[in-house]
């Protein structure tokens, strides 16, 4: 496969592809799937160190009229904050707002909320890290059943940088459907960030998010 040379960047003229009756042209309908914990980092890393509050419905739409596509359905993949067995004051006020959040996303039914579990490691140096898992496997499944479910559904956009989506994304081209990505890197090394061109070189083409994504639609009080 021919690795991508540049960032694709969207034209700026209107969809080609016209019904007879539709002079405006129409857009493509895709789906577009969430790696939660990625876009998570990111908010976090253009805030300076706090998240940044922005409305990820319209989030996900915006950056498909990007693309000149329609968002038809968006696919979640999160997972709930870590419970102990007895609980901290911390650990449920943090779940009590997980809670609130995904109810309110539920509440679009554009939206499907897939969720992994949350895993407490402690390193040898006695520190904890958290990593939520099943969450890739989840989204790996849900990608390869979208010719059988939705076999009218030709482009899929992906938000994340995991490589472990590559061989999903390799299966799901050689069906037809384009994927595009979108996705962020530095050249800094040993960063959330870092460049890895795995899965940009298996997607057709990637586009890098900016701040001004998340900027574009604040949540609405």
């Amino acid at each position: 496969m021919t690795p991508n040379k540049k960032i694709y960047k969207p034209q700026k003229h209107k969809n080609i592809n016209m019904h007879p009756s539709d002079l405006n042209g129409s857009l493509d309908d895709c789906f577009i799937f969430i790696d939660a914990g990625f876009l998570s980092k990111l908010s976090r890393y253009f805030g300076a160190g706090k998240y940044l509050v922005y409305d990820i419905i319209k989030f996900s739409e915006n950056l498909a009229k990007k693309e000149e596509l329609n968002c038809k359905k968006i696919f979640y993949y999160t997972a709930p904050p870590f419970q102990s067995n007895n609980p901290s004051r911390e650990e449920k006020l943090r779940k009590d707002r997980y809670d609130t959040f995904i109810k309110k996303l539920r509440e679009n039914s554009k939206i499907e909320i897939r969720e992994g579990r949350c895993q407490r490691i402690m390193n040898k140096n006695g520190k904890t890290k958290y990593s939520q898992k099943a969450v890739d496997t989840l989204m790996i499944i849900d990608l390869m059943s979208i010719p059988i479910k939705y076999p009218n559904i030709k482009k899929i956009i992906m938000m994340g940088s995991d490589s472990d989506f590559v061989p999903a994304v390799n299966n799901l081209r050689e069906l037809g459907m384009e994927i595009i990505l979108f996705t962020y890197f530095t050249k800094k090394r040993d960063t959330n960030f870092s460049r890895s061109t795995h899965l940009m070189n298996a997607v057709n083409r990637y586009v890098r998010i900016k701040k001004e994504d998340f900027e574009n639609v604040p949540l609405d009080n």
